[in-house]
């Protein structure tokens, strides 16, 4: 098999059987054997009635996966990695906004220049909300300011590579993935290719403020220690702001007694300490929680229900 494209599918009834078509009719030229991997994530409506359909229909090599509940699209695109039987490996949304005839492209890419391992797809212009670009450009300064891996801005997950990296990603068995993180850890030649975003298909994104604000959060905990470090900053720094504080206090009050509170620089102080511990814990306490999740040793997802393709099947039914 050439080509395993790994499609996670949450609420995308709608969607299966467009993002079929546009695969077919990109790939129909290109004279290599390609699978169609789809996680059905938990979803909520009909996706895994449509994927079903859509399996009895056709004669392309179809896998479905589907999930005992939602565990979101880490999880999906690990599945999919772990169950693709591709020598390249695509991760590509359903909702038709990463076009097929771009995987075509990095494909081409692959086997043009043997020496490269992944092609990675990034917007060429982005048409989202600018308060969202700005919050996402700051993610990605700080994120590259406190890890130690480089993050290139607006890389997607939307991107092809060889199997060695994928099992390569595979070997990290973190249970809070952030997989843009995960495959800029584990190096190998890449190459960014730029690409035009396109309008869905159909539906509406899943990925909302909240959700990103999250998934920042947890990248820049998985791939950095700085935050840890950040009380011991914090301390020494407000141990100097007291005592300039306290000198400043005390030449007031040996220049002018009345024109000095105390109570009013107490209760600031109080307030002021709670908060930075307050803040120091809640530091501290993200990282306990993370390492107290993978020392449970819970696996990723759980599969409902595998549907392999045809071909499979049938050789089981010989041996």
């Amino acid at each position: 098999m050439k080509l395993s494209l790994i499609v996670p599918c949450y609420n995308e009834e709608k969607n299966v059987r467009p993002f079929y078509d546009a695969v077919v009719s990109a790939f129909q030229n290109e004279g290599y054997d390609y699978e169609l991997v789809f996680v059905n994530d938990g979803s909520r409506d009909n996706t895994l009635g449509e994927l079903k359909k859509l399996y009895s229909e056709v004669e392309t090599p179809i896998r479905v996966l589907s999930f005992s509940r939602n565990f979101g699209k880490e999880a999906a695109m690990r599945a999919g990695l772990e169950h693709a039987a591709g020598e390249l490996l695509c991760l590509i949304d359903a909702d038709l906004q990463q076009r097929p005839e771009v995987v075509v492209q990095m494909v081409r890419q692959l086997d043009e220049c043997p020496a490269l391992d992944c092609v990675a797809a990034y917007p060429a212009q982005r048409s989202e909300d600018k308060k969202l670009l700005f919050f996402k450009k700051q993610f990605y300064q700080m994120i590259n300011d406190l890890s130690e891996v480089e993050f290139r801005q607006d890389a997607s997950d939307f991107r092809t590579f060889r199997r060695p990296v994928a099992e390569a990603v595979l070997s990290l068995n973190e249970y809070h993935r952030f997989s843009k993180g995960l495959l800029s850890w584990v190096g190998f030649n890449t190459a960014y290719m730029p690409y035009e975003v396109q309008p869905r298909a159909a539906g509406e994104s899943k990925w909302s403020f909240t959700k990103l604000f999250r998934y920042a959060v947890d990248g820049i905990v998985s791939f950095s220690t700085v935050p840890l470090r950040l009380p011991m900053l914090l301390g020494v720094s407000l141990c100097a702001v007291a005592l300039l504080m306290l000198l400043v206090n005390i030449i007031i009050f040996a220049m002018r007694p009345d024109a000095f509170s105390y109570d009013s620089l107490v209760l600031f102080l109080i307030v002021l300490l709670a908060g930075l511990q307050f803040l120091c814990i809640g530091i501290l306490g993200k990282y306990l929680a993370q390492t107290f999740e993978q020392s449970k040793n819970r696996p990723h997802y759980l599969l409902k229900e595998v549907i392999e393709p045809k071909s499979c099947q049938e050789k089981k039914e010989e041996e």
